[in-house]
């Protein structure tokens, strides 16, 4: 995972650059790379577009299924487990790295965010700050994971939930910022 470069330095401020020339380069590549190879693909080539991703550096299990339409911004900061969705229109804003666990729903149009900038720095430096969604968890659609939450293990963030805090286990979540609803009570899990 690349390191920001020091925003005093570069100018951020004024528009300087927040990672390396080879990093820039990567994604050039990489974005090209998903817009002739993927993004125009049907829903059920799922596989093609897994083989692409872990092409440029991603860790996906067994059947992930991410759609065309998804945007992510550095496939070698994307951790999947297996039989993890990500819908169509998500965004993974991963600067930082990204782990989803296994059986995993991300829904169409979610946002999950692992970077945010030091607030109080006069030249706005950009922090990296990895995300964690477990398994069994449910990000639900147009929903938003803030930079450095861990969404515990069966956790549900309703749709349009805006999540800052990492969760409970099993917790339910709604509301901007989310709040705790309820307990989830998962039946039927096929066992391992």
């Amino acid at each position: 995972m690349a390191e920001p470069l020091s925003a005093e330095a570069t100018g951020n401020r004024e528009g300087g650059p927040s990672f390396s020339l080879g990093n820039r380069l990567f994604r050039i590549v990489w974005g090209l790379a998903w817009l002739l190879l993927c993004r125009w693909t049907p829903p059920p080539l799922h596989a093609w577009r897994a083989l692409v991703l872990r092409a440029f550096g991603a860790q996906l299990g067994p059947r992930c299924r991410i759609y065309g339409s998804v945007s992510i911004w550095h496939p070698g900061n994307l951790v999947c487990g297996r039989n993890v969705t990500v819908g169509p229109g998500a965004r993974l804003y991963n600067q930082g790295r990204i782990t989803i666990g296994d059986d995993v729903t991300i829904s169409q149009r979610a946002h999950v965010c692992a970077s945010t900038h030091r607030v109080n720095d006069f030249h706005f430096q950009l922090v990296l700050r990895p995300v964690t969604i477990e398994r069994l968890s449910w990000i639900a659609a147009e929903a938003f994971v803030g930079p450095g939450v861990t969404v515990a293990e069966g956790s549900v963030l309703a749709a349009r939930g805006a999540l800052f805090e990492s969760t409970q286990a099993y917790g339910v979540y709604r509301g901007n910022p989310a709040t705790l609803l309820k307990t989830r009570v998962l039946s039927n899990v096929p066992q391992e």
